[in-house]
């Protein structure tokens, strides 16, 4: 036996999860959704996959975020997945305060009414089926009611978040 290798282990806090996380690299996309008010959206790294049979995908959403109050009462979502170029749509639906649907954003209204945005490299509209409490933030889990997986001659390459930064992917 040996002895283990040295640490720098912590006990938990929200500073460790943060500082893990960014060590994970993760793809980055941008939720949507029709409020009473207009079109919300917000940046998530959260994404994923759940369920093929049917269809199903979640992303987690903070509950201090501007978007949650429409999330939480609402039936649909469009989810973007950012090519590497999109940087700059990234940090818009990321910042605070950010008119997300102004002029520099391209959109259009979608199927369910749900805001949906020109460029990406695939989209879906969802309809949300669960909303699960976790900690300060909500997972979001819905069901794929349809979408577009981009073009397959034109494949491009998705928009990643690593350690506080965004990046293309290299081979």
């Amino acid at each position: 036996m040996t002895a283990p290798p040295a640490t720098h282990a912590r006990p938990a806090s929200p500073d460790l999860l943060r500082s893990v996380f960014r060590r994970h690299a993760a793809g980055v996309a941008v939720i949507t959704a029709r409020g009473a008010s207009g079109p919300v959206g917000f940046t998530a790294t959260s994404l994923a996959s759940v369920s093929a049979d049917p269809p199903m995908l979640s992303f987690g959403i903070g509950t201090a975020s501007s978007s949650w109050p429409v999330i939480a009462t609402g039936d649909h979502v469009g989810v973007h997945v950012l090519a590497e170029d999109q940087q700059d749509l990234a940090v818009t639906f990321a910042r605070p305060g950010a008119d997300r649907f102004g002029p520099g954003t391209a959109w259009w209204d979608g199927p369910e009414g749900v805001p949906l945005l020109h460029g990406v490299l695939a989209w879906t509209v969802c309809r949300v089926v669960a909303r699960v409490p976790a900690g300060d933030h909500r997972i979001v889990i819905a069901e794929v009611l349809l979408g577009d997986p981009g073009d397959p001659a034109r494949p491009g390459r998705p928009l990643l978040y690593h350690h506080g930064r965004y990046h293309g992917l290299r081979d």
